[in-house]
């Protein structure tokens, strides 16, 4: 399916690894102009080659593909700065940041709590702020928010980004009802558990807490996943380009989980 995006201009946000990596690439072979930003320069140089790789061949549909690279920090008012100054039009915004350390709400002091809400609540909404009128204005946007399983299912040792994405995800909610009659929707992916340094710092801080191995917190861990598998990230990519398509201007205001099976919910 052509999804109708080649060519158009998108942000994405800590995109050198992980799911962020992945939507990234995944829009990159539909076509689209990505700039990506991430604070590691090494794992940063190394995505935006492979986003160039897509378009190096003459005569394939993705020839002249660019990807450009952004070293900052997106929670930071100086870090958006630098993202918008190399990207200031997206078409597309995929919003996303590291989540908050797992723990125990005892131990978790107002600074904590302060930045759970700047990384995974209030930096995607000033994005979203500095973007979605110029989107409005071309009659074209997407906009995707990374945020977490745990927004339907809350898991016990991420009380910080259980409170933070269930914010940004009531806020969104608002939003992308008045955004879509102008073909400007805005839409939330709910990762559950994909082989990423994150899935590996949850099973950690699990691990720690039940007082086994990561062997073993990990096979329990998939032992409750119905698809019996950590999800790959190339999965989770390719339903971010579809949000980002052409064909998917009815979707807004939706919370897609992508979890192997393992929400036991109807809704």
């Amino acid at each position: 399916m052509d999804l109708g995006i080649a060519g158009k201009r998108a942000l994405v946000c800590a995109a050198s690894k992980g799911l962020g990596r992945a939507c990234a690439l995944a829009l990159a072979a539909e076509g689209v102009e990505v700039t990506i930003v991430a604070r590691g320069a090494a794992a940063l140089t190394a995505t935006r080659a492979e986003i160039e790789k897509l378009g190096v061949t003459e005569g394939n549909p993705f020839f002249g593909t660019r990807g450009t690279a952004v070293e900052a920090d997106i929670v930071t008012p100086e870090g958006r700065a630098a993202a918008l100054a190399a990207c200031p039009a997206p078409d597309i915004l995929v919003t996303n940041a590291g989540g908050p350390p797992p723990g125990d709400f005892r131990d978790w002091n107002r600074d904590d709590w302060l930045k759970a809400l700047d990384a995974n609540m209030l930096a995607p909404i000033e994005l979203i702020k500095a973007t979605v009128d110029g989107m409005i204005a071309r009659r074209f946007g997407r906009i995707i928010n990374i945020t977490s399983g745990a927004v339907k299912a809350p898991i016990d040792v991420l009380g910080l980004s259980n409170g933070a994405r269930a914010g940004l995800t009531g806020f969104v909610a608002g939003l992308a009802r008045k955004t879509v009659r102008h073909n400007v929707t805005i839409n939330n992916l709910l990762p559950g558990f994909f082989a990423t340094d994150r899935m590996q710092a949850v099973i950690g801080g699990q691990a720690q807490a039940q007082g086994v191995s990561y062997e073993a917190a990990l096979a329990a861990r998939v032992a409750t996943i119905p698809a019996g598998r950590v999800g790959d990230p190339a999965e989770f990519g390719a339903a971010c380009a579809f949000l980002c398509s052409a064909q998917a201007g009815y979707l807004t205001g939706m919370n897609f989980l992508l979890d192997g099976g393992a929400y036991p919910g109807t809704f």
